[in-house]
């Protein structure tokens, strides 16, 4: 047997080795659905996956309330360097899946953190864009336009309190590390949350396939909010009726629409050229 495959104990951030017993008391069961929770509760935030609980540890700002990791991915912890900033706790991957469901890829790893707060809409630097979501209510697409919205250095995405996914679970797990890198502003009223970004000098164009104009021609500047609304519904009246300008994605298929996950990179990366951000 080489050295590399002996079996080693795993350290964290220099600190005492895993307690393979965990603590005493019952396990705790699956976290219910974000359909099923208030927001308004103090309860941890689920964080599961590589990167996206990689990430949460980099944070200074996330609190690590409680961290499970298998054997494989507390070695792989240690040969990157990796502070676990709190002390572990090893099971067996079966104990995670329990946790989350067998569907869930997590990689060996598994965190409950508190919620980061909420930036109030006036802190938002005018510059550069920002995203705001109509009730979009599927965790899967949040996550992906989040994990679009870090490669496109987005400075903050708005959505309702209400009528959104929470930031945990799924949601956490399709956005890939971007809750720690993007700001998650919840607002009480989306058409209030517009019209201050109108009065704070942000340019907000909603995205409709019913459209007055194409974006890729629109005159763009900054800052720039873009509102995407829900799958099916599409911007809600008021929202619409808030917005500076309303445009839409021209492309030159059959296909005229697109997932507002898809929607989102492709208006970011309009976005991003026309205003000269991709340097």
């Amino acid at each position: 047997m080489t050295d590399r495959n002996k079996r080693r104990p795993f350290r964290p951030g220099g600190g005492r080795p895993f307690d393979k017993k965990g603590p005493p008391g019952p396990k705790p069961g699956p976290r219910p659905s974000w359909r099923e929770r208030d927001k308004d509760t103090d309860g941890p935030a689920i964080l599961y996956g590589w990167h996206t609980v990689t990430l949460a540890l980099a944070n200074p700002r996330r609190r690590i309330r409680k961290l499970l990791l298998t054997e494989n991915a507390a070695r792989r912890l240690a040969e990157d360097n990796i502070d676990t900033r709190i002390a572990p706790e090893l099971v067996r991957p079966a104990e995670i899946d329990r946790l989350l469901g067998p569907d869930a890829v997590h990689q060996g790893l598994f965190a409950e953190v508190d919620p980061l707060p909420s930036p109030d809409i006036d802190t938002l630097a005018p510059e550069g864009i920002v995203l705001v979501l109509d009730q979009i209510t599927d965790p899967h697409n949040v996550g992906a336009i989040l994990r679009s919205a870090a490669a496109f250095a987005v400075k903050a995405i708005v959505t309702t309190a209400r009528h959104s996914p929470e930031a945990t679970g799924v949601l956490a797990k399709s956005a890939s590390g971007a809750l720690e890198l993007v700001p998650l502003v919840l607002v009480q009223n989306l058409a209030r949350a517009l019209a201050r970004l109108n009065e704070r000098g942000f340019l907000t164009v909603g995205l409709d396939s019913a459209g007055d104009e194409n974006l890729a021609a629109a005159e763009l500047r900054e800052p720039l909010a873009l509102v995407l609304g829900a799958e099916g519904k599409g911007l809600r009246q008021l929202t619409r009726e808030t917005c500076s300008v309303v445009a839409r994605l021209d492309m030159p298929g059959e296909i005229k629409s697109l997932n507002v996950s898809n929607a989102a990179v492709l208006a970011l990366y309009i976005g991003a050229s026309r205003l000269g951000l991709m340097r």
